[in-house]
């Protein structure tokens, strides 16, 4: 972000779980129209030291490809205008990549397809729709020019985004690392989750603002992802690659918790009208939960990492939202997802005072 289950347990003092493979297809409450369901796995508490022990079966989004599905959608070595294509197609959503990143994602599992992207990349520089303004150590860092995301525009290919910037001025001022760990964080949550569907791929979106006039809380989250599940509609992911302090961090994930608690007034004048959550009524209006925000940490040694995701479950205990945490490396493996927050909305009402009536 830049700058601006089993039983429920309302208790804050509720301890870390971890989600084994609760981020794939699963039966559970959040069953969507995207695929059939198939057994979720257990969550077990651990210590500091990951110790696990026995837990209950918890709940999991069901809006994925099951595996017989997704086993024959396998990825193949597409022709050279389908490559260019797909190119577009992927920076237009994640915004900025290498040609390792558009490999892996638009190429045949088997084989490296970098050749068959470099020669589309350097087909669209020379049409004018991409181009590169920094390197991430030897490889170029791409990005769409305008005229690249007016041709995706043009095609029908995504929806408009006139306030979507290329990313070009991100490179250049020296962002590329956190621009291209959050891809990564996306292709990673493909391959894991979503069984390298790339289908999905249009379904991201990166730099999503999030703000309310009113309080003057305004941020970007690093990648939203619309596969509706039963009670929601995206899922929300922050990436953290190691650059901000932990006090910083948690913060963040608290800024998602004032978003979610802020409520607005709603009923004709002269009635005695009613309060509703701000998100639900202006933004996710065809959610009934507040969409789980997932936290990667990413950008330092993968120990440094552990440490810093039990700083940040200590950091966020008593959050009312629903807080999923896991490191890129872990993540990359397919390993499960440490869920830090809980969402609470009876309690998130008490905590946020209501708006005065008119």
């Amino acid at each position: 972000m830049t700058y601006a289950s089993s039983a429920r347990q309302p208790e804050p003092e509720r301890g870390t779980t971890w989600s084994r493979g609760a981020e794939n297809p699963a039966d559970g409450p959040e069953a969507g129209a995207a695929s059939s369901a198939v057994n979720d796995s257990n969550v077990v508490p651990i210590t500091a030291a990951h110790t696990a022990r026995q837990g209950a079966a918890r709940h999991a989004d069901t809006s994925l490809p099951n595996p017989e599905t997704a086993a024959k959608a396998k990825k193949s070595t597409p022709t050279a205008g389908k490559v260019r294509a797909d190119a577009l197609r992927m920076l237009g959503c994640v915004r900025i990549a290498t040609v390792r990143q558009m490999a892996q994602m638009i190429t045949a599992e088997e084989s490296d397809g970098r050749s068959y992207v470099r020669r589309a990349m350097v087909e669209l520089e020379s049409r004018g729709l991409a181009e590169t303004n920094g390197k991430d150590g030897k490889h170029k860092i791409w990005n769409l020019t305008p005229a690249g995301q007016k041709a995706l525009t043009d095609g029908n290919e995504l929806p408009a985004r006139p306030k979507a910037g290329t990313g070009a001025k991100a490179v250049r001022a020296g962002f590329g690392p956190h621009g291209l760990a959050v891809t990564d964080m996306i292709l990673a949550y493909t391959d894991t989750v979503l069984r390298g569907r790339r289908e999905y791929l249009t379904d991201w979106q990166v730099e999503v603002n999030h703000a309310i006039k009113q309080t003057g809380l305004s941020f970007n989250t690093d990648a939203v992802l619309a596969v509706p599940t039963k009670t929601s509609e995206v899922r929300l992911f922050e990436l953290d690659n190691g650059s901000m302090s932990r006090a910083r961090l948690a913060k963040e994930v608290w800024d998602y918790e004032r978003y979610a608690g802020h409520r607005v007034w709603e009923g004709a004048r002269g009635t005695i009208g009613g309060t509703y959550p701000f998100w639900q009524r202006h933004r996710y209006t065809r959610s009934t939960t507040f969409p789980r925000l997932h936290v990667v940490l990413a950008g330092k040694a993968e120990h440094l990492l552990e440490t810093r995701l039990q700083a940040l479950t200590a950091a966020v205990r008593g959050i009312t939202i629903a807080v999923w945490a896991n490191t890129l490396p872990r993540l990359q493996r397919g390993e499960p997802w440490c869920e830090i927050g809980i969402d609470d909305p009876h309690r998130r009402r008490s905590r946020y005072p209501e708006p005065a009536g008119r």
